[in-house]
Order: structure tokens, then C-alpha cells, then sequence
């Protein structure tokens, strides 16, 4: 069973704010710091973790996720890379296939169906591999034709992916050419164009994760749940009562065991991480809180050192 890794999730702020967040998360024991990709008046995701990698000198760097449809992959390949030496081999890619369709009208772009920005997100995924490990790439896909491509190789001798992925043929994609698969279990995107129904009930992640395994054959790539909610209280049920009011259609049964919030005290929250990765095989959880949630870390740390 892999050991426990975190992630954080940074929240903006200034550039100092910025670079104070990557420290105290360094110190704090969490493995990697995350940024976000919207269209929005806030940080991109790439630039921050530059910053971030200065302040900072164990701390691994992954956008959490990048947008596939905005980057090229080989553009992409060739920035990831660069950064990778910059910060003296400390990269993860994050890689999606674009949801919030509020975003694509505003910058003009033709927003595909699902089916189609998941398989051009796949078609990514094989170029960034195969660029990442120093090969010279011609692709003639669907989505993407390249002739005799190279970027600079990474300083690691293989620089992770992690794909978000959801659907059958997306998670199967990802069993056998991702590195890391960010579980997201959500369903539609809602009105707003970022909010989406939840799909967390446990026996639909029982089946997610059986078909991860299926068709990863003798590849076992890491699981992330990044973890909606992190709550400090003595009544995690009553926290979870009050979960139920937002997310009606989720059974109270399910909302105690989905990885994707953490309620209770630092003591539960361990022991919930502990049977979600028991149940299912997640060991990368990644938040958006560092103090309230650095004690779980040290539990989790002492649990996996004994």
C-alpha cells in the first residue's frame, strides 16, 4: 500500500502571501503545492509556482489541474519542463479536460462535447509523455499533428502526470499512460459554469477504482482525492447533517464515507483517510487548509512511520 501524500492548494493572495503560503506548507509536511487554472482576475497556474519554488526547497509543484484545451501540449511540455529545471526537479503535471463552459464563451472557444475534450485531453497526455522522456515526436492523432518535435528534457528521469479524469474510457486512458489520477467523481456542471453535482456515493467509487484497476493491467498509478471541505469539530455528524442540506441526494451513509470532505476532530479525520485509502486505495489527498489540517498529517505520518 503507497504511503500518505498531501497537497495544498494555494488560495491567491499577494506575491509575498504567496510565497508564505509555499513555506508554511513546506513546514507544515505537505509533499506538493497546488495552483488552479481559471479565467479569472486571480493567479494562473504556472507563473505562482515559479515564485512559490524559489520560496521553498522541498516542496514538489503541480497546477491542480491545468486546462487542456488552453495549452498546447507541446507548449506545455516545453514550460513544465523548463520549470522542472528551475526548481531543481520538483514538478508534477496536472492535467484536465476543461469543464466550466462560462469560461470557453468568454474567450470565444468552441465548447465540445465531453467525449471529444477527453479524447483530445488524452491525445495530450501520450505527446507530453513521450516529449517528457526526451523523445523526438511525431503524432498524427484526431486532435494533434506534430512532426519531429523536441522540447528541453525535464531534470527527472520521468516527470509525473496526473490526469483528471472521469467517465470509462477517460479513467481507462489514464489506468495506463497517467502517473497519478486526480479522482474527481462529479457529475454536471452547473449553471454558474464551475459548480457541479456531486456523484460520491461510495459504492460508485467502489466501481470507479475496480475499473481503474481493470484496465491499468500491471500499472498502478497513485489516486488523488482533492478534499472539498476540511472541518475542525467535535460533532463531525452534525457537520455532516449540515453537508446533507447542500447535497440532498447524498445518503448520510455515503457523505460519512466519501473522501471528498473531512469532518470531526484531527483524530477522526486520520482515522477517515486511513479507511478511504484502506477501502479504496487513495493515498494523495490534497486540501485548501494548512493549519487546521497540518495535526492530521502528523497522525497519518506517525501511523504510516510505525
Amino acid at each position: 500500500m503507497r504511503r500518505f501524500r498531501f497537497g495544498y492548494q494555494a488560495r491567491g493572495g499577494t506575491p509575498d502571501e504567496l510565497r508564505d503560503q509555499a513555506r508554511r506548507a513546506e513546514a507544515a509536511g505537505f509533499d506538493v503545492i497546488h495552483t488552479s487554472d481559471h479565467v479569472s482576475p486571480g493567479w494562473s497556474p504556472t507563473l505562482p509556482l515559479v515564485a512559490m519554488a524559489e520560496a521553498t526547497t522541498t516542496i514538489r509543484l503541480c497546477p491542480l489541474v491545468i486546462n487542456n484545451d488552453l495549452r498546447h501540449p507541446v507548449l506545455l511540455a516545453a514550460e513544465y519542463a523548463n520549470l522542472d529545471h528551475l526548481s531543481g526537479g520538483r514538478v508534477e503535471l496536472g492535467l484536465g479536460a476543461g469543464h466550466a463552459f462560462t469560461e470557453y464563451a468568454a474567450l470565444g472557444l468552441q465548447f465540445d462535447p465531453p467525449a471529444v475534450r477527453k479524447a483530445r485531453m488524452a491525445e495530450a497526455v501520450e505527446i507530453l509523455r513521450r516529449l517528457f522522456d526526451g523523445e523526438t515526436v511525431t503524432y498524427d492523432g484526431q486532435h494533434y499533428q506534430l512532426a519531429d518535435v523536441t522540447v528541453m528534457r525535464p531534470v527527472q528521469a520521468h516527470l509525473p502526470i496526473m490526469t483528471a479524469a472521469n467517465g470509462k474510457v477517460a479513467l481507462a486512458h489514464a489506468a495506463q499512460h497517467a502517473d497519478i489520477i486526480g479522482l474527481t467523481m462529479l457529475g454536471r456542471t452547473l449553471e454558474d459554469g464551475h459548480n457541479h453535482e456531486v456523484r460520491w456515493e461510495a459504492e460508485r467509487l467502489d466501481a470507479t477504482v475496480a475499473h481503474i484497476r481493470a484496465s491499468a493491467a500491471d500499472r498502478e498509478p497513485e489516486l488523488n482525492a482533492l478534499v472539498q471541505v476540511v472541518q475542525i469539530t467535535t460533532d463531525r455528524d452534525a457537520a455532516i447533517r449540515e453537508l446533507l442540506t447542500e447535497l440532498p441526494s447524498l445518503s448520510i451513509d455515503d457523505a460519512r464515507s466519501t473522501p471528498f470532505v473531512a469532518f470531526g476532530t484531527h483524530d477522526e479525520i486520520a482515522a477517515h483517510l486511513l479507511r478511504c485509502r484502506e477501502r479504496w486505495g487513495i493515498s494523495y489527498f490534497s486540501v485548501r487548509a494548512i493549519d487546521d489540517f497540518q495535526p492530521v498529517i502528523e497522525r497519518l505520518r506517525a501511523h504510516d512511520a510505525s
